[in-house]
């Protein structure tokens, strides 16, 4: 009983060296792969990409395959952009943008069934459809009605491959 707070004493100052200060080695610390938006996507390979922003993209304008392994995309199908669920959707999802861009959320619009995009014909919405595919491209959750970032998240947070990563936040340096 008498050894934890000194333990909690001496592990303190370790644990704040452990930081995002350089190493002595000269080991560049772990970055966060990033999925540019469509205008950004001409830049020079290996260029780093600002993530301050929540990229929405129409269907059109992104494969599924671009994001594997790199994001997980939040799929929002409607019949027409004037659907009600749909614009309370875009507006949940603006109002609270960084707890999604924390998990590697991307967001793609698809709101022309006539198109018969690649988004369509992989996940088969009816009418309105809130789809949330993992970083491995699997279907995680489907939902007919709009969702609030507070449960997009939490839903994200008890993904598998989420969990490894908040497993592996505490010891990455």
């Amino acid at each position: 009983m008498k050894f934890k707070p000194l333990i909690l004493f001496l592990t303190v100052p370790f644990l704040a060296a452990m930081g995002s200060t350089p190493r002595e080695d000269g080991a560049v610390p772990y970055v966060r792969p990033t999925v540019p938006a469509a205008n950004e996507r001409a830049a020079e390979p290996g260029a780093p990409v600002e993530t301050e922003t929540l990229h929405i993209l129409a269907a059109d304008e992104a494969e599924p395959s671009e994001f594997l392994w790199q994001a997980r995309p939040l799929v929002i199908f409607a019949d027409t952009a004037a659907d009600p669920a749909f614009v309370e959707q875009l507006a949940a999802v603006n109002r609270d943008p960084r707890a999604l861009l924390a998990r590697d959320v991307v967001v793609i619009t698809d709101t022309d069934p006539q198109a018969g995009s690649v988004w369509r014909r992989q996940l088969r919405p009816e009418g309105f459809s809130l789809v949330l595919l993992d970083k491995d491209g699997q279907v995680k959750q489907r939902k007919p009605a709009p969702w609030s970032v507070r449960e997009i998240t939490r839903a994200i947070d008890k993904f598998p491959l989420r969990m490894q990563e908040i497993g592996r936040a505490g010891v990455m340096p």
